[in-house]
């Protein structure tokens, strides 16, 4: 039986694209093998993964000047591959911190011998809101402000994009890419992990414009150098082949549903009706700035947390599972990605409803 999968990731995928996948397992293309062991330097995967960037470049409408490359490493690995392709030692980066994410990514510059700004840090707030705009003063000379629109775990979500001036825009998607539309030209750089809204672990998109990238300190590891995987259609090394193939059907899967204005009216209901099933009871509470409400991951507490495990526990019997909230902040999360119909977010209200009046 399939369950509604409520995990903030590996996250659920479009029934479709898995369905296909398992059509095409053991003969993909005619070949006789899957696409897992065909040759990443044939000529049909690299039609698969050619195809896959323009899915990418066409649903966000990417301009011509920007490169979208495949990388390994997850988004954790661009938080040292960004300042080791932007910067050089002794620079300003500039970042706002809203979240655990954020965080790392601060971290993680810190050891690349940067003058790191923090020019905002909700950590007052336990990060549960985001900066107000104009709040803060990005740097003149900052190589690049970076910022994080989706906090997955404490269900955060920027309601506007940072104004930077000249100084570039750097974003990591992972949690929120393909769920809407967006102005890609505002941005220098975006990266999102693959295993929310793009497909399987694995795998990481950076989209990056070109007048970025070209000057990558010596130390920087090829597979992170943006140039060099750039110039080899992000196969300097062997790609992960699946997690490209099954990106390319979730890609084809977002466009046959409507593309990205669809799945925004689709993701925006999902979230208004969860967030108003919880509003609506004295036994539920979110404990988000209105303003900085994730459309991706909704995190709810209980009015009795000694109830939390019981409230799993049903809820797992329901086919509602990975509801548990990080382990950093405890109570509920529910991640509803593109591929969470409104048909789950419906059963997991009713359910709240039922495990309400059974306990509240």
């Amino acid at each position: 039986m399939r369950v509604y999968n409520f995990s903030a990731g590996p996250a659920m995928m479009p029934i479709e694209v898995l369905e296909t996948a398992q059509a095409e397992l053991t003969d993909w293309r005619g070949s006789g093998m899957s696409v897992m062991e065909v040759s990443h330097r044939g000529k049909d995967f690299i039609a698969c993964a050619a195809s896959a960037e323009q899915g990418i470049r066409r649903l966000l409408g990417v301009p011509d000047d920007y490169r979208v490359l495949f990388l390994q490493g997850g988004a954790s690995g661009q938080f040292a591959a960004i300042p080791m392709n932007l910067t050089k030692p002794g620079d300003t980066a500039a970042y706002l911190n809203t979240g655990q994410w954020s965080t790392k990514a601060i971290k993680s510059a810190k050891t690349q011998l940067l003058n790191v700004d923090v020019l905002a840090d909700e950590a007052e707030t336990k990060y549960t809101a985001i900066p107000a705009a104009g709040s803060y003063v990005v740097p003149s000379d900052a190589a690049y402000l970076h910022y994080t629109p989706n906090e997955t775990i404490n269900g955060v979500e920027f309601d506007y994009v940072p104004e930077t001036g000249d100084v570039p825009l750097v974003a990591d998607f992972s949690s929120t890419i393909m769920s809407r539309p967006i102005d890609v030209s505002q941005y220098g750089l975006i990266y999102a992990g693959a295993q929310k809204n793009l497909g399987p672990a694995g795998l990481a998109v950076v989209i990056v414009r070109e007048d970025l990238i070209g000057n990558a300190r010596s130390t920087t590891p090829d597979i992170w150098d943006y140039t060099a995987m750039a110039n080899a259609d992000s196969m300097l090394n062997t790609p992960p082949t699946f997690a490209v193939y099954l990106l390319g059907l979730v890609l084809d899967w977002i466009d046959a549903s409507g593309g990205l204005t669809a799945m925004a009216a689709r993701n925006q209901a999902k979230a208004s009706s969860l967030y108003a099933a919880i509003d609506s009871s004295e036994f539920y509470a979110n404990p988000v700035a209105v303003n900085a409400r994730s459309w991706m991951n909704v995190p709810f507490t209980l009015a009795d947390s000694s109830l939390d495990a019981e409230f799993l526990a049903q809820a797992q019997q329901r086919g509602l599972t990975n509801l548990a909230g990080h382990r950093a902040v405890g109570g509920m999360r529910a991640s509803i990605y593109n591929a969470m119909p409104q048909a789950g977010v419906d059963a997991l209200i009713d359910f709240m409803t039922d495990f309400a009046n059974q306990r509240g």
